[in-house]
Parts: C-alpha cells; sequence; structure tokens
C-alpha cells in the first residue's frame, strides 16, 4: 500500500541518518529496544524494532538495525480508494520487515560511513545502499559532510505477477558550524531522482458520472503518474544552549519539485534537563504544501488528462505536530558490563486539514461539494537504551 511504502521511505532515511557518524567521533557502543505505535486517518502501524552498535578496535564501528511494521488499514470498497479514504468497508492486514547493517571508519578527522537496507512488504520490496563522509575543520568548529543513496524498488500488486522497477537516488551536502560557544548553526542541501512506477497500483480516481452504477455520480479510474520525479530541498538549523543547562532548537525546510510541489516546513523545540537523571523535551512542527499539478479531487470526465492523480500526500494540505518526551538515565550497579541506561517515552500528534481532498464517507451529497478531509493520528514511541 502507498501509505506502507511512504512510512518504508522515511524509516530508511532514519536508518540512513543513524548510521552515519559524525566526523571525528565513532556511536558508542549501544543497543537500543524500541516499540513504536501510529494511529491515525483509517490507519494502525505498530511493531519493534532493535539497534546494536559495536566498535571494533578504534577505527571501525558496525551497527545492525531489525525493524518490524505491523500494519492495519481499511479500502474503501466503492471509490477504491485505498486508505485515502476510509469506509470501514474492508480491513486489510500487513507485515512490512527492515533490517540494515552499516559501518564507520575513522581516520584522523573524517569520518567513513556505508550501509545497506531491505525492505520487504508482501506487495513491494525496496533495497537501498548509502554512503557518505564527514570531516571536522578549522579546529573542529567546521564539519562538513556529503552522502549519497541509491534505491532500487520492487513494486507488486496483489493477485498478479506484477514486478515493476522503481530507482531513487539522494544526494545530500550538509556543514555544521560553531557560531559562538552556545550557538550552533547547521545548514543541509538534498537533492533526489525518481524514475520507475512512481503510484499506488491500487489507488483510483474519480470523476463525474451522473449514470455511475454507485449512484454517487462519479465513476473511478486506475490513477496515472509520470515516471519521473526530481526534488530539491535546503534547510537550516539554529541551536543555542541556554545558561541553565538547557537547549533551544529551530529549523527551516523548503521543498520543491518537478511535479509542482512547493512545501514548508518549520520546527521549534525545547530540551530541559531535570533533576540531574530526567530530560524533559517538547516541540512543534508546522508543515503545509500546495497540491500537485496532475492532482485533482474530482476529475470533469475519463481520462481527462494524461497524468491523473487523487493522493492526499499530493494534495493541498497542512501539519501540525505537536510532541512531549521524557528520559530518563539510570546506572545499573549489578551488571558491571552496562555502564548507563536510558528509558525514553515519546508522544506525538498530528492534525491533518486538506484543503482540496475531500472526505467520501459522506454518501448522498453532490460530488465535489463533501467535507473537507481531516484527521489526527497519533504517535508514540518507548524504548530503551544501554551502553556497554
Amino acid at each position: 500500500m502507498h501509505r506502507g511504502r511512504t512510512y518504508s521511505r522515511l524509516v530508511a532515511l532514519v536508518g540512513l541518518l543513524l548510521g552515519c557518524a559524525r566526523a571525528g567521533v565513532l556511536p558508542d557502543d549501544r543497543a537500543d529496544i524500541l516499540y513504536h505505535h501510529y494511529s491515525g486517518g483509517g490507519m494502525n502501524i505498530q511493531g519493534p524494532s532493535i539497534l546494536v552498535r559495536k566498535k571494533i578496535g578504534d577505527h571501525v564501528s558496525l551497527s545492525g538495525n531489525y525493524y518490524v511494521d505491523n500494519i492495519t488499514g481499511h479500502v474503501d470498497t466503492v471509490s477504491g480508494a485505498s486508505v485515502d479514504v476510509i469506509s470501514g468497508a474492508s480491513t486489510y492486514h500487513e507485515k512490512r520487515t527492515q533490517e540494515s547493517l552499516s559501518i564507520d571508519v575513522l581516520q584522523g578527522k573524517t569520518t567513513y560511513s556505508a550501509g545497506y537496507i531491505t525492505g520487504n512488504e508482501p506487495d513491494y520490496r525496496a533495497r537501498t545502499a548509502f554512503a557518505s563522509v564527514s570531516e571536522d575543520m578549522f579546529g573542529d568548529l567546521t564539519t562538513i559532510s556529503f552522502g549519497f543513496t541509491r534505491g532500487w524498488d520492487k513494486v507488486g500488486e496483489r493477485g498478479t505477477t506484477r514486478n515493476d522497477p522503481l530507482e531513487r537516488r539522494n544526494w545530500q551536502l550538509g556543514l555544521a558550524q560553531v557560531l559562538t560557544r552556545n550557538l550552533l548553526l547547521g545548514l543541509n542541501y538534498e537533492t533526489s531522482e525518481s524514475e520507475g512506477l512512481l503510484n499506488n497500483p491500487y489507488r483510483l480516481v474519480r470523476y463525474l458520472d451522473p449514470q455511475s452504477p454507485s449512484g454517487r455520480g462519479y465513476t473511478a479510474q486506475h490513477e496515472q503518474y509520470p515516471h519521473t520525479r526530481t526534488g530539491n530541498a535546503g534547510s537550516g538549523q539554529l541551536k543555542y544552549y541556554l545558561p541553565w543547562h538547557a537547549a533551544l532548537d529551530g529549523s527551516y525546510r523548503y521543498y520543491t519539485d518537478t511535479w509542482g510541489i512547493v512545501a514548508h516546513t518549520a520546527e521549534l523545540s525545547y530540551t530541559q534537563p531535570l533533576f540531574r537523571s530526567w530530560t524533559l523535551d517538547a516541540h512543534a512542527r508546522y508543515y503545509r504544501q500546495n497540491h500537485a499539478d496532475f492532482y485533482a479531487d474530482l476529475f470533469p470526465y475519463a481520462f481527462a488528462q494524461n497524468f491523473m492523480a487523487r493522493d492526499r500526500e499530493l494534495a493541498t494540505f497542512k501539519g501540525l505536530t505537536l510532541g512531549l518526551g521524557a528520559t530518563w538515565e539510570f546506572h545499573p550497579t549489578r551488571w558491571t558490563w552496562l555502564q548507563k541506561g536510558t528509558l525514553n517515552l515519546r508522544w506525538d500528534q498530528i492534525r491533518f486539514k486538506y484543503d482540496d481532498y475531500r472526505d467520501l464517507r459522506y454518501i448522498g451529497v453532490t460530488p465535489g461539494t463533501e467535507p473537507l478531509y481531516k484527521f489526527n493520528a497519533n504517535i508514540m514511541q518507548i524504548f530503551i537504551s544501554g551502553w556497554f
């Protein structure tokens, strides 16, 4: 399903970030056990994740990650809109697994990182390789980094032998600069290219049809996307350390692509140590985008244009995320091999509001006048980390 594949790419990106060491410093020997749960928009995603890092000597660090998504969602059998419209007409269950291995090599002030990620769903297979290099300069006040990611995916469809290719390429360039004793600046730029089957083989668009057999006044047909997509994004981040050992973090990201989407993301977070062993944090994130050039909630007739989409991720919408987190650090005395551990709790609520995507659960209204769609999603994470 399309939402599952989008989630797959997000997790692959997280895996990439986790696999890259900061220049001049290798990751600590560490193990993390995580449970995550996402609920919203008619979908529930939950499962465990295990991540282990281990240094070999003073110059090499290895890490491995196993991640599981158990996905439950609803399909609208009338509109054929998959998880984009929730009617409860039918329910599907699927499982997605992801495994990754990565290596970091430290030579002087330069860190080389590389890794490989595999992801498998019943109708989607992802293979991703990545590599990056980071170097400290000018008395360790400046860090520059460059990374490249390449993906080879296969898109299937239940009940068929479909196995369409999808290739992905991504380049990243980063700069971290110590501006003052308490102020850090981060600048990043990335460009991405995708080529292949970029649409969901299950999703349908709708068009006006007064003679529709369903009696809703519209009929559905399969969506059709361009076979290529190129995106560019630039972001900036400032982190300020406050006198009472707290930190304030602000960032902005601008994105644009060849499908006509322009997106803005602004985020603000605050971190506060408390009672020596506790750290509390809160953050707010605002996101908005315009719709793709070939998107429409309702087309005037069948095959109205060469490319047609009714994907809520390509619509005009806004998203507001509010999140809280708490970390408790402990030092076990019975297990001498364990230096320290942390128990981490994270909760986020995301509120989505769409400007041109209609809620088709409302029946008996004129097509195109249904209420605009909106929903809230809750994300919960609990994980325990140990340094050894």
